[in-house]
């Protein structure tokens, strides 16, 4: 049986994990491969190498060398295309990956924005309420002020009239 392979476990569900695992560890060495391509010291590394390749195949003794200056050091070229042709493709690849994180990145953004902006709208639409209630609540006190001066001023002159006065309580009383 298979390292990590148990018999509960279809061949199905395992295959897909190690492969998504291996996607992903094969997508962290790229970007690691790009970063580091990224830097003066790989610049410098590249560089020393290839002037210790050229110096050797110069300099050293003929039965020593193994690439030609005749030949305009084909080796070296062959060498360098062979690390540009793996290189690019890597460097894509990390790319990619990143653009894949950006784009949740402003997928995730333009949520919360979203959510910001409809929180916003509620809060304004809440204030908005609130204040026509104070408003309401101010008009309705003065209403209620209104209405009580109204009534008292009713009461007053009803109990004006009903004050018998002189000649008034006479007539009033035929009339009742």
């Amino acid at each position: 049986m298979a390292r990590g392979q148990q018999l509960e476990t279809p061949l199905g569900r395992a295959s897909r994990r190690s492969s998504a695992e291996s996607k992903d560890r094969f997508g962290r060495f790229t970007e690691w491969i790009a970063r580091a391509m990224g830097t003066p010291m790989f610049l410098a590394i590249l560089t020393l190498f290839c002037i210790a390749w050229l110096a050797w195949n110069t300099l050293a003794p003929s039965s020593l060398r193994f690439d030609s200056a005749s030949n305009g050091f084909t080796a070296l070229t062959l060498m360098l295309s062979l690390q540009a042709s793996y290189a690019a493709p890597l460097i894509l690849l990390a790319q990619n990956r990143q653009d894949d994180r950006d784009r949740v990145q402003i997928e995730q953004d333009r949520q919360r924005a979203e959510r910001n902006l409809a929180d916003t709208e509620y809060l304004a639409r809440e204030v908005v309420a609130l204040r026509m209630s104070i408003d309401d609540m101010t008009k309705e006190v003065m209403s209620r002020e209104t209405f009580r001066q109204e009534l008292r001023a009713l009461l007053d002159e009803l109990d004006r009239r009903d004050q018998p006065s002189g000649d008034d309580s006479e007539e009033n009383s035929d009339h009742r």
